[in-house]
């Protein structure tokens, strides 16, 4: 079983889906069974094949979501060396070329949102910013070419 680095914020994230999923989800299924077997065989019967695939795709996510706590570390425990970006910790960028501002906290891969900024340790961004410290510059291969950032800042959450 391999190591989920995740923050306490992430693990609590993580916890509160599982306990949804758990909880309420599975119940919800349940009674979506339940009414579907009401309308007679169950061989001719999409309601409750569609139920049935929901409730193992459900059982599939609770799997995942628990292994992932089970082997979760957290990045607050680590011992990384200060000033320099690894995991967990939050980057002000400077983009050279167009002089625009950014900001990513680097992240483990269940806690990845890019809606929030976050981004996961093996993005192209991420693996150009790992080990670098405040001042210096990276030429990072992406998708879409090159992209050249100024590390303004380095955060520990």
């Amino acid at each position: 079983m391999s190591i989920n680095y995740l923050s306490r914020e992430g693990h609590k994230k993580l916890k509160e889906k599982l306990d949804f999923l758990y909880k309420v989800k599975r119940k919800e299924i349940a009674e979506k069974i339940e009414y579907a077997r009401g309308f007679g065989d169950l061989k001719e019967n999409a309601e409750y094949a569609a139920a049935k695939e929901e409730q193992a795709l459900n059982e599939t996510r609770i799997r995942e979501l628990s292994a992932q706590l089970t082997s979760a570390q957290f990045i607050d425990d680590m011992k990384f060396p200060e000033g320099k970006v690894y995991l967990g910790v939050r980057v002000k960028l400077k983009n050279i070329d167009t002089n625009i501002y950014e900001e990513f906290t680097i992240v483990s891969e269940s806690e990845a949102d890019v809606m929030e900024n976050k981004i996961f340790v093996n993005s192209p961004i991420s693996k150009g910013l790992l080990g670098r410290k405040k001042g210096d510059t990276v030429n990072i291969k992406i998708p879409a070419g090159n992209i050249n950032y100024e590390i303004i800042d380095i955060i520990r959450e």
